[in-house]
Formats: C-alpha cells, sequence, structure tokens
C-alpha cells in the first residue's frame, strides 16, 4: 500500500482506495475508480491473443470487457445523463443486426485501440462527472428519461456502474487466470 497524500492509498496493483470516511460523492467515485482500476490491472500487458482469449462456453473476452465499458460508461454519462448524443465510435453501429456489437468488434481492434478507446471514455467521463457534480449533485436527474418518463439520479447511475464494473472484474479474473494464470482479487 502507498499513500499518495490527499488523493488516497494505491495498493500494489496501482488501484486508488476509496476513502474510508469520505462524503457520499467521494465514497461512490472512489468505489467506481477501484473497479476502474482492476480492469485496467486484469487488461495490462496483454497482446492481442490475450485479449482476445476465451475459456470454457463463453465468447467473452478481455478485449470484448474493455469496449462493452467503454461503451457502458459513454452511454450512462454522456448520452442518459448529460443527453449528449453517442461518441462517433457508437454513432454508426446497426445495433439492431447485432445488439453485442461492442463485444463482437473488439475483436477486430488492437490493443491500443482498445485501451486508448476505454481510457478516453473513462476521461470523458470523469469530466462529465465532475460537470453534473457542480450542476445538481447526487439527486440530479439524467437528461435522458426511460421510456415509462423515469429518469435516474446521478446517484443511481453511478451505483449502477459500480455494479456493472464489479460484475464484469468477475468475469476478467477468469478470463485473466485462463490467459496466463495471474490471479488476485
Amino acid at each position: 500500500m502507498t499513500d499518495t497524500g490527499e488523493q488516497g492509498r494505491t495498493d500494489e496493483q496501482g488501484r486508488a482506495e476509496p476513502p474510508l470516511a469520505g462524503d457520499e460523492m467521494s465514497t461512490l467515485v472512489g468505489f467506481l475508480d477501484y473497479h476502474r482500476g482492476t480492469l485496467a490491472w486484469k487488461t495490462a500487458g496483454l497482446d492481442a491473443a490475450g485479449l482476445a482469449a476465451t475459456t470454457g462456453a463463453t465468447d467473452m473476452t478481455l478485449g470484448g470487457i474493455l469496449k462493452h465499458l467503454a461503451l457502458v460508461e459513454d452511454d450512462w454519462f454522456g448520452c442518459c445523463l448529460l443527453g449528449r448524443p453517442p461518441a462517433a465510435v457508437w454513432a454508426g453501429v446497426d445495433w439492431d443486426a447485432d445488439r453485442d456489437w461492442d463485444w463482437h468488434s473488439a475483436a477486430e481492434d488492437s490493443p491500443e485501440e482498445l485501451r486508448a478507446l476505454w481510457t478516453a471514455t473513462v476521461d470523458q467521463s470523469r469530466r462529465d462527472l465532475a460537470a453534473a457534480a457542480a450542476n445538481g449533485g447526487l439527486d440530479q436527474l439524467a437528461a435522458r428519461a426511460w421510456d415509462d418518463g423515469r429518469a435516474p439520479s446521478l446517484r443511481w447511475i453511478l451505483v449502477h456502474l459500480i455494479e456493472e464494473y464489479a460484475r464484469h472484474n468477475g468475469h476478467a479474473d477468469l478470463l485473466r487466470q485462463a490467459v496466463d494464470g495471474q490471479t488476485g482479487e
């Protein structure tokens, strides 16, 4: 464990530890960043074959997880919360033809492209989150309502993103172990 001063501590894998006694916003964002760090750790150093490897009966890959979570970040923070159109990478996709395009198309992308897409999207999400936090905080409702007229709050979106990352980080654990035997959390 390394002390990084005001920003808290980082663990052996470079993940920022969530604050132990922070306010609600810093705790939620801290856990989301911790899970983002876990995905970065689980996919670090892998080449195209490693990011495309599957295990068991699934066609899920680490590269697919990176691309899927980039889509999730853009959709929830940019499109849903702020009402922005999808980023260019998603705009031309025929989702009716392939609902899992983000997962399937990752095999066509290089490791550098996948990491750059995910990193750029996370960076944009952090800017979107900061803007939303300054403009209404955790109670702010999303600009894009659901079909039934309800809209989730920023609090709900943050908890959902934490859940989404936690679930896929479990998948990443299994996939990474199948690739090169690396285990841990």
